[in-house]
Parts: structure tokens; sequence; C-alpha cells
């Protein structure tokens, strides 16, 4: 009986993941708020239907309580997010937090599936993150201060990534943490607010100099650390916010060139990289060292197929490091490869979402803090999902709040609190800009009307 649950279970999931998925771009069309609140109202629910299937399962095919317990608290933190949000932020972006929880929740399933120990700890860093982060968005809507604040975020950025380089061990051929975190997480967020600082408003040939100079100090500390998926995911956010502030493509094609001449000095001087690049033409070729990982990633999506093996039904735990790089390949074993489409489709949403909220900001320097923050969060899942289905060489970088791994938690939940402090921003705008619009076209009737009885008096008396 447990077998046929587990057997029908994928493909509940994969329904509720496949409805979940059409509601976060048909949301986009619906005009009336009533019916926004509705859809809004069915993505909670099928999140819902969703975790408790997925945990059933789970209890039923391993009998440890933890599950239960775990599943309880998980539950706990998504009601206090919605209903906090609620109370406190009334004009946030629902559709962006419902995407969080989701997102959120097939990382939890996963982990629950693959390390239990690593699922509760990663809750209670999500749990952390969130409170601080609650309030943020306040901060981001009232205060205006922090476009003054450029050297303070290059000065923290370059600092902390030099202790970093410094101090930290190496570990898979890296230096990455430091006191049990990972900083690059972190001064994505000071190195967005510094470039647009700098790049918003009167942009000079001095300015873009600077930029560049303190954008290159950062990257080559990466490169010297050897932290290069975190250094490619800050040129290439550099390069876009530099695109957009311009609007040169002379600008944008010498930064692909440099970043292509950049790419082949970093295969003849990291021998890593030079491994990465050979697994990722032939894995079969190296498959006992340098190809095992992504050989069993693409032995995992291949046996998944299209609607997956059921969960505790595959063999996940057999690619190293599945956790934190890999999580995109468990997914597709044991919940299908529709699901992982839908995953992806999930974060282009969470993307277009932030694009959309960029473009209609009115302050330059704000729009800026979007679209970098956007490109960041974009490209990250670019190089995960790439990585790990062969489309491009492993970087190591994970996909972010679904991988195992504090440090980017944490601070991609920062950055989701920036984004909804900058939606409620324009939220904000939209109603002066109305306001403003309706006193306009107030005082313009009242004009025409005492221009009417002006006339009416001028006008000659008939008898």
């Amino acid at each position: 009986m447990i077998n046929v649950i587990v057997e029908m279970s994928k493909y509940v999931i994969l329904t509720l993941m496949v409805i979940y998925t059409f509601y976060c771009f048909f949301l986009v069309r619906q005009q009336k708020e009533y019916e926004k609140r509705e859809s809004l109202f069915k993505q909670i629910l099928l999140i819902f239907f969703m975790d408790f299937t997925a945990f059933l399962v789970l209890y039923l095919k391993t009998r440890d309580i933890r599950i239960l317990l775990f599943y309880a608290e998980m539950m706990a933190y998504f009601a206090a997010v919605q209903i906090l949000y609620r109370i406190f932020y009334k004009k946030a972006s629902y559709l962006l937090m419902n995407n969080m929880c989701m997102l959120m929740s097939v990382g939890f399933i996963m982990l629950c599936r693959l390390d239990l120990t690593s699922a509760t700890r990663q809750l209670m860093i999500v749990a952390g993150s969130t409170a601080v982060s609650m309030v943020v968005p306040v901060i981001i809507r009232k205060t205006r201060f922090f476009r003054k604040l450029t050297w303070l975020y290059a000065g923290v950025g370059i600092v902390v990534l030099l202790a970093v380089l410094v101090l930290a061990r190496t570990s898979f051929g890296a230096k990455l943490s430091l006191f049990g975190m990972q900083p690059s997480e972190v001064i994505k967020i000071t190195f967005v607010f510094f470039a647009a600082s700098l790049l918003s408003g009167k942009l000079t040939i001095a300015k873009l100099i600077q930029a560049t100079a303190v954008a290159g100090a950062h990257v080559l500390i990466l490169v010297a650390s050897r932290d290069l998926g975190s250094a490619l995911i800050f040129f290439v956010t550099y390069l876009v916010m530099v695109y957009v502030a311009t609007r040169r493509l002379s600008i944008l094609g010498i930064g692909l060139l440099g970043g292509a001449a950049a790419s082949v000095g970093a295969y003849f001087m990291f021998g890593h990289v030079r491994q990465r690049v050979v697994a990722w033409r032939d894995p079969m070729a190296v498959y006992e060292n340098e190809g095992y990982q992504i050989a069993q990633s693409l032995f995992a999506i291949g046996t998944g197929g299209w609607f997956g093996m059921g969960l505790l039904q595959g063999s996940p735990e057999k690619i190293p490091v599945v956790t934190k790089d890999f999580i995109f390949s468990a997914i597709c074993e044991e919940l299908g490869s529709i699901f992982g489409i839908c995953l992806i489709l999930v974060c282009m949403s969470f993307f277009l979402m932030i694009v959309n909220i960029a473009l209609k900001l009115e302050n330059p320097f704000y729009k800026l803090v979007a679209l970098g923050l956007g490109c960041e969060y974009a490209f990250q899942v670019f190089l995960t999902v790439g990585g790990v289905t062969k489309f491009i060489p492993l970087t190591g970088v994970t996909l972010p709040l679904v991988s195992y791994g504090g440090s980017s938690c944490m601070s991609t939940i920062l950055v989701l609190s920036v984004i909804q402090g900058l939606y409620i921003r324009r939220e904000d705008e939209g109603i002066q800009i109305e306001k403003l619009r309706k006193e306009a076209a107030k005082r313009n009737r009242r004009g025409k009307e005492e221009e009417g009885a002006d006339l009416y008096e001028a006008a000659p008396k008939q008898k």
C-alpha cells in the first residue's frame, strides 16, 4: 500500500507544481485586485498540499518522527512569514513571497530526504535571517541616505574579501568560508549598492573608471581566492549595470571580450578549472576522477525521466556534494524533469518580477539596485542549472533558497527583503503620482468652469 501511495504521490506533487507555475505567470495578466488575491491564496494552498503530500511520503517510508516535527516547524515558519508580512507590509508583493516559500519548500523536501540534520540547520538559519530581514523593507522605504554611502560599500567589500583571502582555509580548491560563513554571498549586496550609487545620476568618465577599478578589485580578490563562481557573478552583474547606466553596446562588447580573455587565462592559471573543463567536455572519458560528479548528475536526471522515480525511490546520494551544488539533479531524479522545468520557470518568474519592479521605479539609484540584485539571482540560477546539466562547466555555486547553504539562503532572503522594500516604494510612488494627477485634473476642471463663468458674464445680455 505504501508503494502505491509513493507512486501516486509523484503525480500529485507534479500536478500541484505545474498549477502553481501557471499561476506565477497568469497573475501578471490579471487586472482586478480581488482576482489577484484569489490567485495568490490558491498558490498558498498549492504549497500547503504539496508539502503535506511530500512529507507524508517521507514519513511513511522512514517512520522517523523527526520528519513530522520538522514538517510542523516548517509550516509554522511559512505561516509566520505570510501573517507578519500581511500585518506590517500590506503593500508588499505577495507573489514574491509565495515564490520564496515554494522554492524553500522544494529545498526542505529534498534536504529532509537526503540529510535531515542539514534540513534542520537550514530551517534555523532561514528563520533567523527572516526575523532580521523583516526590518529591511521599512528601512529601504523610509531612509534616503543609501546612495551617499558609495565608498563605505566599496571599502567593506574589499576589506572583507581580503580577510577571506588571507585567513580562510582552502576547501574544494578555493577559499570560501570565514568563521563558518561565506562572506562573498553578503558582499554581493554591498557590491550592487556601490555600483548603483556611482553609476546613477550624471555619469562621467571619471566615475566610470572609479567604478570599474573597484569592481575589478572585487573580482581579482575572488579570483585569487579561487572563488571563480562568485567572481563570474560579480563580473556579469557589473557589466549589465554599466550597460543599463550608459546604454552603450560598445562597453558591453568590450566587457564580453575581456570576460572571454579572462576565462582563457583562468583555464591556464588554475588546475581545477582545467579539470572542470575536461569533465565538461567528456565526463565519461574521466569517469573515475574529474568526470564522476557530473556523470552521476546526468545519470540521475536521465533515470528520473519526465515524471521522476518518486521520493526515496532514487539514488541521488551517489552524487558527491548533492545537497549543495547538485540538488537540482536530485530533484529531477525523484520528482521528474517536468518538475525541474517548472522550478526553473518559478525562478524566472522571480527574476521577471524584480525586473518589472525596477522598470517602474522613478529613482535611478534604486532602479539600478533592483536590476543588479535581479541579475545576480538569475545568473546564479543559470550557473547552477547549467553546470549540473552539462550545459556549461561546473562553477560550484548553489541554487538560491533550494540548495543547502546558510550563507546563500541568508543573503538571498536579505535580497528579497530589499526588493520588497523597493516594491513598496514603487507602490508609494504610484499612489503619489495618482494623487498629483487627480489634483491636476481637479484644477483643470475648476479652471474651465471659471473660464466658462467669465465668458458668460462677458457675453451681452439679450432682452
